[in-house]
């Protein structure tokens, strides 16, 4: 009797928890009130992750450090996500931090960690900075109140730009009469230069926006420099704005970054996406969008046999024939959730994050799958790349590298016409 050879199971070791541990890693502070701000984002971290290990790591300053926390958790757990509670991209988040996951790496080599981008400026944190210059403003008017938006000031040029991007952001969507950018250590312009320059111009309604995670330091810092400067300019009414703090906005964007990295971190066990081939044929499809995605999208979906409908105020120029003819069912208008109804498969594809997730959010109430062409993570699920030859279709999916799914799609099409031959 022969024995059929039986591959051994994959090495636990080898596949991430799901979920990985969270670890967050912050800057720290000598300030207890802003160590203690840290520790409430992480409960409210917790709060929207249930069922994940998260635990934090700092810098410096505040104890632990990240490498400290990391390898407690490795000690643990195959896997981890580092997300970096940083707002801009200045030397904790390009050297510090990795020098922490190398240190804690040490001590277990076969471990996956996935470092995350940073926080930046997503639509969150932005309405977090907005309700921070209202409150302080209070009667103000937008329009005639001057901004001074105040970052840290790094050597790394791009951080610094950010920061002054950050600050035309704030202006073009807050309606405020001005917004200008200042640092308070290493980069110029100064806080006291800006303000000198707000006063000259004749402002006096002037809010202070320190743009900073925590109270420590640097927010100390702020307040001195006000206090002096109203000192000697008793005609200006400056305010100065809470920092962000351990808000619900802040506690929103590093989930988020955690579950793109969660997704990273399967990387050793193939993509974490279950394929299955769909049979459309009859059924609903709903593309929500009517743009480039949409124009590579559709053709396929027809070639299914989906009953495709496309929800877009505007439609790409190659779908129009196919509008007029009756192969495509399209709605000249924006979306709705009731436009889901009956969907078998959706795919969200328009340039507006917030209708896209509208789009995955009401897919999601009516079990059905959706594909998010911005932000693939925040779907259910996935397009692959595809391709057909001598009778065969190919796909590949990534774990968050499509160019790699591409790549690897052509060399299976190589694959398969060598066998046709």
């Amino acid at each position: 009797m022969t024995t059929a050879h039986v591959p051994a199971p994959t090495d636990p070791a080898a596949v991430p928890a799901s979920p990985p541990p969270l670890v967050i890693a912050g800057h720290g502070t000598r300030v207890n009130a802003g160590a203690e701000a840290a520790f409430a984002l992480v409960e409210k971290v917790r709060a929207l992750l249930p069922g994940v290990r998260v635990e934090a790591g700092f810098v410096e300053l505040t104890p632990p450090t990240i490498d400290e926390a990391l390898t407690e958790v490795l000690a643990d757990e195959p896997a981890a996500v580092v997300v970096p509670l940083m707002i801009g991209t200045g030397g904790h988040v390009r050297e510090d931090i990795p020098e922490a996951i190398r240190t804690a790496k040490t001590s277990f080599p076969d471990a996956t960690v996935v470092y995350t981008r940073h926080l930046g400026s997503p639509a969150p944190m932005i309405a977090a900075v907005h309700a921070r210059i209202a409150a302080a403003r209070g009667e103000w008017a937008a329009d005639q109140t001057d901004v001074l938006m105040v970052g840290r000031g790094c050597q790394v040029t791009d951080a610094n730009a950010d920061h002054v991007r950050l600050s035309r952001v704030i202006f073009e969507s807050g309606g405020y009469h001005q917004v200008l950018s200042a640092f308070i250590q290493v980069a110029r312009p100064s806080l006291p230069e800006i303000l000198r320059q707000y006063y000259a111009s004749g402002s006096r309604r002037i809010v202070v926006m320190p743009h900073y995670l925590f109270t420590g330091r640097l927010d100390q810092w702020v307040h001195q420099h006000v206090a002096d400067f109203r000192a000697e300019h008793a005609d200006a009414e400056i305010r100065v704005a809470e920092v962000i703090g351990p808000c619900d906005e802040l506690a929103h964007v590093v989930a988020q970054r955690y579950k793109e990295g969660a997704l990273r971190a399967r990387t050793s066990a193939g993509s974490p996406a279950y394929l299955a081939g769909l049979l459309l044929n009859g059924r609903k499809v709903v593309v929500v969008g009517g743009g480039c995605v949409a124009r590579r999208r559709v053709p396929a979906l027809l070639k299914a046999g989906a009953r495709v409908e496309v929800i877009s105020p505007d439609l790409h120029a190659s779908l129009n024939p196919l509008a007029e003819s009756g192969a495509i069912a399209w709605h000249a208008r924006p979306f709705t959730p009731s436009d889901l109804d009956g969907a078998w498969y959706v795919l969200a594809s328009t340039d507006s994050a917030a209708t896209n997730a509208a789009v995955a959010q009401a897919a999601e109430e009516r079990h059905t799958y959706c594909v998010r062409a911005d932000r693939a993570a925040d779907g259910s699920a996935w397009t692959p790349a595809t391709g057909e030859a001598a009778g065969v279709t190919v796909a590949a999916i990534t774990s968050h590298d499509p160019v790699r799914a591409r790549r690897i799609r052509n060399r299976f099409i190589e694959v398969v016409n060598e066998e046709s031959l």
